[in-house]
């Protein structure tokens, strides 16, 4: 486990403590998430990948030119993962607890983008919560302020709520 972290990191950023290095290493974990979000229930809508990758220009800052980029790489690294810790450890290493709360939040917001929450996406979200050290009340509240999000966004279109 801690070896395929390791091949991960230093085909994508070489070794090092170079802060910048740090930084990148978050980003892709944090993307590994959502891009996991997006294709946990078989099919990724334009819906999801727009929330994917909004979430990245929101929580990293990066342009949405960056953020799909981030994001394609992303999706082949999770593709070829092995289990969720090699990202899920580099975020429990840098980030506050709020801030992984963040990143739970705005992956139920991923999950949330196509109207509707499937087992496969439920089961994601409690297993990387557990393994963000995120407490269970913390990541229901997380959901509820996604899923009104959702709500909120689909009545301004006109749209039927049909989120669970």
């Amino acid at each position: 486990m801690i070896s395929a972290l390791r091949n991960f990191l230093e085909r994508h950023l070489g070794e090092g403590d170079d802060p910048v290095q740090e930084e990148r290493r978050i980003e892709l974990a944090t993307a590994a998430l959502f891009a996991e979000t997006m294709r946990i229930d078989g099919e990724t809508t334009a819906a999801e990948r727009a929330a994917a990758r909004d979430a990245i220009v929101d929580r990293l800052g990066l342009s949405p030119t960056e953020a799909n980029e981030l994001l394609d790489a992303a999706r082949e690294e999770v593709r070829t993962a092995n289990d969720y810790f090699q990202f899920t450890s580099v975020l429990n290493r840098h980030l506050t607890q709020e801030q992984k709360v963040a990143v739970v939040e705005r992956m139920w917001r991923v999950a949330y983008a196509d109207s509707r929450l499937d087992a496969n996406e439920l089961h994601l979200m409690r297993r990387i919560a557990d393994l963000l050290h995120v407490p269970h009340h913390d990541s229901i509240a997380a959901k509820m302020r996604a899923k009104e999000r959702e709500e909120g966004r689909e009545k301004g279109e006109g749209k039927k709520p049909r989120l669970q």
